[in-house]
């Protein structure tokens, strides 16, 4: 009987590539250098094995110092993984849990797994002590909940660990903590190398203006949920999904419970195989929904962001970004679930509908890891802003509306053009939008054999429409969300009276 793919992909990390062992010398030439009190980030792709190779490390460090080793992490389902993996290394290790008060047995290992909450309290409370450790090493080194342990293991060697070496909080430099930053293999090179799976990546263009910037420096969740949970953005995703990925499992990435559930209800109605999953779910309804996404074939899976670490998953073929972020860190994480390779999946999908490549760019482009470590306000400071991402946007009307306008020969209008001309003759900037009302009215009349049919084909302008007076209010520097919703309103009802019009002339 063979074994899962999951155990399959464990049994060959094991085996360390050429790229870890040069990774793991670096990281050695670094310790004897500095034993104590020396702390090195290394960077790492989700799927490049960065736990194979601290293992491999916390192996050969303990073999050759005979001191301990503690390593942290941020999530209990980490601790599992990364005390089996351990093990397998052959590095007898314990981890410390809410369960473990204190340690009588503490002699009996060289290495303890803990989360950074737990460990926290028992230190500050002295309930326990962690004799003759030398190092410590930090999963996910890009949270700051690890700072606060520092202060216990000054002497120590510390390794930071982390796919993206940018702090989740802009207000504390990964720089402040970490002395260097040592930059492993890029997504490209893992990629050419056969390691990771090539992404194809599809856009939809979204307009973010109604999302609003909250203190962690992201898009809140309220008005995120506002945008994603109306039914034109739910369609959207419905139809990105049919049209990229319709019978692949999938897993698609919301920001906020409400997002997550509509999607559930509109996948669900749609008649596609879907569960939903938060924070909220129980240990054993998380295990249930897990399996059975495993298990099954074409599944959906929609969650809310809980599973951007400790999920591993190499059978999930698309990715479906249904928010927009302003972290790097997630951006590449959500990604990153995406990204394992089996024999059966050379390449993975990623739709994304929050603009989110243009803002960082394709997620297997190459990062300048060293320069976001040492200039991290310069890296955010040049992050391209939504506004600029959505003066890129061409809107190219859909094959199922543009039928609907068959007996219009020319349905597109350059508002960019139209009002040079304006400033070329020193007529009014508005002439722009009335010529432009004035093809709409056309097109409608033109498919339509009443009035009544008219303004009911010019609903399906909607998108048109917002695309046309966007472009416009850019041409007039006036692009506040007010002056454009006003400026929709005034098309759309002088767009009803020019249809009129026209039925009245003929």
């Amino acid at each position: 009987m063979g074994l899962p793919p999951t155990e399959i992909h464990k049994k060959e990390q094991k085996v360390l590539y050429d790229y870890q062992k040069r990774d793991i010398d670096k990281i050695f030439s670094r310790l004897e250098e500095f034993p104590e009190r020396f702390n090195l980030l290394y960077q790492l792709p989700t799927g490049g094995g960065k736990t194979v190779i601290f293992s491999e490390i916390v192996r050969r460090y303990i073999e050759t110092t005979k001191k301990k080793v503690v390593v942290l992490t941020h999530r209990i389902e980490l601790c599992g993984q990364t005390s089996n993996m351990l093990s397998e290394f052959h590095v007898k290790n314990k981890i410390i849990n809410s369960a473990v008060k204190q340690l009588h047995d503490q002699d009996e290992f060289m290495c303890f797994v803990a989360m950074v909450e737990t460990l926290n309290n028992r230190l500050n409370d002295d309930q326990l002590e962690l004799n003759d450790i030398g190092m410590v090493i930090i999963d996910e080194a890009h949270y700051n909940s690890f700072r606060k342990l520092f202060r216990f293991f000054k002497n120590c060697f510390i390794l930071g660990v982390t796919a993206t070496p940018l702090s989740s909080n802009m207000k504390l430099p990964m720089k402040d903590n970490y002395n260097e930053l040592i930059v492993g293999d890029t997504i490209g090179s893992l990629i050419n190398k056969g390691f990771l799976a090539k992404p194809v990546t599809y856009t939809y263009d979204v307009g973010l203006g109604s999302l609003k910037i909250g203190m962690n420096g992201d898009y809140t969740v309220k008005s995120s949920e506002e945008l994603y949970t109306n039914m034109m953005m739910q369609d959207k995703l419905l139809h990105a999904y049919e049209e990229r990925c319709k019978g692949k499992k999938t897993l698609i990435f919301n920001n906020g419970i409400n997002t997550s559930v509509y999607v559930y209800d509109t996948f669900k109605r749609a008649g596609y195989p879907i569960r939903h999953l938060d924070n909220t779910n129980s240990k054993q309804e998380r295990e249930d929904i897990l399996a059975w996404f495993k298990a099954t074939e074409d599944a959906i899976l929609t969650s809310v962001s809980i599973l951007t670490t400790g999920f591993d998953e190499p059978t999930v073929e698309t990715i479906i970004l249904n928010r927009a972020t302003k972290s790097l860190t997630l951006y590449f994480q959500m990604i990153g679930r995406g990204s394992r390779i089996l024999p059966t999946k050379p390449e993975f999908s990623i739709i994304d509908l929050g603009n989110n490549t243009a803002r960082f760019g394709l997620w297997n482009s190459d990062v300048d890891w060293q320069s976001i470590f040492r200039s991290p306000d310069f890296y955010y400071d040049n992050l391209i802003g939504d506004e600029e991402i959505e003066r890129n946007f061409k809107y190219v009307m859909p094959e199922e509306v543009r039928k609907e306008f068959a007996n219009s020969e020319n349905v597109e209008f350059d508002i960019e053009e139209e009002y040079a001309k304006t400033k070329k003759y020193n007529l009014r900037s508005l002439t722009v939008l009335e010529k432009s009302i004035e093809q709409h009215a056309q097109m409608c009349a033109e498919n339509s054999e009443d009035v009544f049919d008219a303004r009911i084909l010019s609903r399906l302008l909607k998108e048109d429409i917002e695309y046309r007076v966007r472009r416009y209010s850019y041409c007039i520097s006036k692009s506040t969300k007010n002056y454009r919703d006003w400026l929709e309103e005034d098309y759309k009802r002088k767009l009803r009276s020019q249809i009129n019009q026209l039925f009245m002339n003929q």
